[in-house]
C-alpha cells in the first residue's frame, strides 16, 4: 500500500569477479557469489542486507561468468535498488577491478567481498566522515577463534598498523572482514596491471596512517571452501531471520504536536535516535507503523508523509541509524477526503500494518515487540500476536531497554 520513501542514496560496490577454484566443480558453471545458499543466491542475501540499510546504488564488479551477474542486475526492481554490472576485460585483481570502475564510483562508497558475510550495521562504518579524520578507508574487522586461514590485522587505537600473513598455527586473531568504507582517493594508491586490494593497496595505506579498522562481533562466514559453504546453508537463513521492534511514530519517535507532517514539526523524543541505532547495531529490524488520519482529513497528502519519512531517515543516517521499513495508514471513517474516508484494517488498533510487515519480512516473532504511546498500539500488537508496550514519556531508550528480548545471536566464526 505505502511505497518506501527515497532516502539519501548510498553506494555499495561488490567484488564478484573471482573464479572460486577451491569450490571445485560447484563453480564450473556458476560464479561463486551466485551459488545458492538457503534457497537463493548468496549474493541475494548480501544485496537484501544492503538495501535495508538504505543502499540504493549497487555496483557489481564482475569477471568470471559475468553474463550471469549481468542477468541478476537486470532484475534490479526485485531488490529495490539500481544494480549495475561492470565487467573487467581481463583479470586485474581486486584493486584492478575497482580501478576499472573508476568512472562509476561515488566520492565515498562501501566495498564488499561477494563471497563472505559479516553481519553488522553498515552505517556505523561510515562515521565519522573519512575526509574529516584524514583517512582514505575504514575496514570492518572480525575477531575469530582461529585466524590461521585468513591472516591477521594489527591495530593501534582505530588505526591499522599492519597486515600479517597467516599465522603458523591455529589461534585467535583479528581478521579482515571483507567490508570497507572508502574514499574515492583510494584509486590513487592502485598501480597499473594486476593489483590486489588486500596484498598491495591496504598495507600501503596502513603504512601511511590512512587506514582505520573497527572490530565487530556479528555473524561471519566465508563460503570459499566446501565445508563453510555447507555450513552456510542453514546458518545464513537462520541469521537473516531477525527480531523486529515495531514503533509508533508520533509520541514515540517524535513529540506528538498534532498532525505532524513537515520536518519543521519534528522534535525527536529523548533517546529515540539512540534506540534505533542500538537496535541496528544489535541486528534487529526496526519498523515504523503510524496512523496518519491527517491525510483523510485533508491536512496534508501522502506525498507529505513520504517526504517526512525520507527526511527522518536522513536524520537517522547522520547518527549511523536507519528504519528498515515504514508503514502508514491514511484512512479514517470520518475523513473529509472521499478517497480516504473509510474504515481500513491498516488503521490501528487493527493489526494490518504489522501483519503486512510480518508477511513481507523474515521476522522472528518470538523475539519481537511493539512500542506505542496509545492503547490502540498495544491492541494492534496483541492482534498481530506480539507483545505491546505503552510509552508514556521520558527517555525512549531507557523505557525500551528492560523490555527488549534477546536480539541478535553473536556466533564465533
Amino acid at each position: 500500500m505505502n511505497e518506501a520513501p527515497v532516502f539519501r542514496e548510498l553506494q555499495a560496490v561488490i567484488l564478484v569477479g573471482g573464479r572460486g577454484t577451491r569450490l571445485g566443480n560447484l563453480t564450473e558453471t556458476t560464479p561463486k557469489p551466485l551459488i545458492e545458499v538457503g534457497g537463493k543466491p548468496f549474493l541475494a542475501h548480501l544485496i537484501a542486507n544492503l538495501v535495508r540499510h538504505g543502499f540504493r546504488d549497487i555496483v557489481l564488479l564482475a569477471g568470471y561468468r559475468a553474463d550471469q551477474l549481468v542477468a541478476l542486475a537486470g532484475r534490479s526492481a526485485e531488490f529495490g535498488a539500481r544494480i549495475t554490472c561492470i565487467i573487467e576485460p581481463e583479470p586485474a585483481g581486486t584493486a584492478g577491478a575497482l580501478l576499472h570502475a573508476r568512472d562509476r564510483l561515488a566520492p565515498e562508497f562501501l566495498l564488499l567481498n561477494g563471497d563472505s558475510l559479516l553481519d553488522l550495521n553498515y552505517l556505523d562504518l561510515r562515521l565519522p566522515t573519512l575526509g574529516a579524520s584524514g583517512l582514505i578507508g575504514r575496514v570492518a574487522l572480525r575477531p575469530v577463534a582461529d585466524a590461521s586461514r585468513y591472516g591477521t590485522v594489527a591495530l593501534a587505537g582505530e588505526r591499522i598498523t599492519a597486515f600479517a600473513e597467516r599465522p603458523p598455527g591455529p589461534g585467535p586473531g583479528l581478521i579482515n572482514g571483507g567490508i570497507y568504507w572508502l574514499d574515492r582517493a583510494v584509486l590513487d594508491a592502485i598501480g597499473p596491471g594486476f593489483c590486489s586490494l588486500e596484498r598491495d593497496v591496504l598495507p600501503r595505506l596502513a603504512s601511511a596512517g590512512q587506514l582505520a579498522g573497527r572490530a565487530y562481533d556479528g555473524y561471519f562466514i566465508d563460503i570459499g571452501i566446501p565445508a563453510d559453504l555447507a555450513r552456510a546453508q542453514t546458518e545464513v537463513p537462520r541469521q537473516m531471520r531477525r527480531p523486529a521492534v515495531f514503533l509508533d511514530r508520533d509520541g514515540v519517535l517524535n513529540v506528538d504536536s498534532g498532525y505532524v507532517h513537515r520536518p519543521a514539526d519534528i522534535v525527536w523524543i529523548d533517546g529515540a535516535k539512540d534506540l534505533v541505532r542500538q537496535l541496528n547495531d544489535a541486528g534487529a529490524l526496526v519498523f515504523v507503523v503510524t496512523n496518519q488520519a491527517g491525510v483523510a482529513r485533508g491536512f496534508y497528502t501522502e506525498a507529505d508523509v513520504q517526504a517526512l519519512h525520507a527526511w527522518m531517515q536522513m536524520e537517522l543516517q547522520a547518527v549511523g541509524a536507519h528504519v528498515d521499513a515504514w508503514r502508514y495508514c491514511p484512512y479514517h471513517p470520518d475523513g473529509t477526503v472521499e478517497r480516504y474516508r473509510k474504515a481500513h484494517d491498516w488503521r490501528k488498533p487493527a493489526p494490518g500494518m504489522l501483519r503486512d510487515l510480518l508477511q513481507s519480512w523474515d521476522v522472528d516473532s518470538s523475539r519481537s515487540l511493539m512500542i506505542g504511546d496509545k492503547s490502540i498500539d498495544v491492541e494492534a500488537a496483541i492482534a498481530a500476536g506480539l507483545p505491546g508496550h505503552q510509552f508514556k514519556g521520558g527517555s525512549l531508550l531507557e523505557f525500551a531497554r528492560p523490555r527488549l528480548p534477546s536480539l541478535q545471536p553473536r556466533e564465533a566464526a
